[in-house]
């Protein structure tokens, strides 16, 4: 049989998210259903025809669109954000950008990292806020009337190269962005945050694992009534970010923050971890458990002692 060529093309990806949106749901389930699906039909869709995106595909609480122009994309982006901060909805999203090599499917759908790293880039941005990678930067710079916020390079999950990211912001939603981003008050007792682990294996299956770890530990300091504990969810949103651990504490606002990794070798799984001032920035404690090969049974006991 003959060998089928695989279409390629170069395309500017937008992903958008509702912010929180399985807590929303639980909350009130047909009213955010209903919602979402008015602001697809009332503001992104429009936003996207506009634009002269198109409209990929859609799921519960997100959606994916192409566009021939990252610029045209930004825009649409700004468009979107801007018109929900102005608004009275109360729903959020967030938005991931990218300009990348795309594969066309027979379907008509997308493949490829060009689309992975938007998903991706979506995942860690503001909530109300807009993430475009250094490609799609470096096309609409100047072109704009907004500012951007250089983020560093971002290590993003299942990507091999860290990718370099920039927040757009612009009227109304970097307003928004300014709010929810300020620094709460850290409250007068000792509070700490822990933050995900990094799988250290190479093993995508350690990744459970090691999330596990994470939420067994803050359950256990939430115990502690004298201890203020950052929610999981709270911490997560740092998951797969090169952080900086006194923007961290200022965010968070917490005065300790607990990092680690896990590692499986030889048999045995290593977790490590430190405790860090996120003032000072310095260790106060640093650790390491090794564990016997994993049974069904297994209880690893860690210890955290604050200053």
């Amino acid at each position: 049989m003959p060998e089928q060529r695989v279409q390629r093309r170069l395309a500017a990806i937008l992903a958008a998210d509702v912010v929180g949106y399985s807590a929303l749901m639980q909350r009130a389930e047909e009213a955010t259903y209903a919602e979402f699906e008015r602001l697809k039909r009332e503001l992104i869709e429009p936003s996207l025809s506009h634009h002269e995106g198109r409209l990929i595909k859609t799921t519960g609480d997100g959606a994916l669109a192409e566009f021939a122009s990252p610029l045209a994309a930004t825009r649409c982006a700004v468009e979107i954000q801007d018109h929900l901060a102005s608004g009275n909805s109360p729903l959020s999203l967030r938005v991931g950008l990218n300009l990348g090599d795309i594969i066309v499917g027979q379907d008509g759908d997308l493949y490829g990292d060009g689309i992975n790293i938007a998903v991706r880039l979506e995942g860690i941005a503001d909530p109300g806020g807009i993430l475009i990678s250094a490609k799609v930067y470096s096309e609409i710079e100047g072109k704009l009337d907004v500012d951007f916020e250089d983020r560093g390079e971002q290590q993003l999950k299942n990507i091999s190269k860290p990718v370099r990211a920039f927040a757009v912001r612009a009227g109304a939603h970097g307003a928004l962005i300014d709010r929810l981003s300020a620094a709460p008050p850290r409250p007068d007792k000792p509070s700490i945050a822990v933050l995900p682990f990094q799988n250290m294996s190479g093993d995508p299956e350690q990744e459970y694992f090691a999330d596990g770890m994470v939420e067994e530990i803050t359950t256990a300091l939430s115990r502690f009534k004298w201890l203020f504990v950052i929610a999981r969810n709270s911490s997560f949103t740092f998951k797969g970010r090169a952080v900086d651990i006194k923007e961290v504490g200022r965010r968070l606002g917490v005065r300790y923050v607990l990092e680690g990794s896990v590692r499986k070798a030889s048999g045995k799984v290593r977790i490590t971890g430190q405790l860090i001032d996120a003032i000072t920035g310095g260790a106060h404690l640093g650790g390491q458990v090794w564990t016997a090969p994993l049974e069904r049974d297994t209880i690893i006991s860690v210890t955290v002692r604050l200053p």
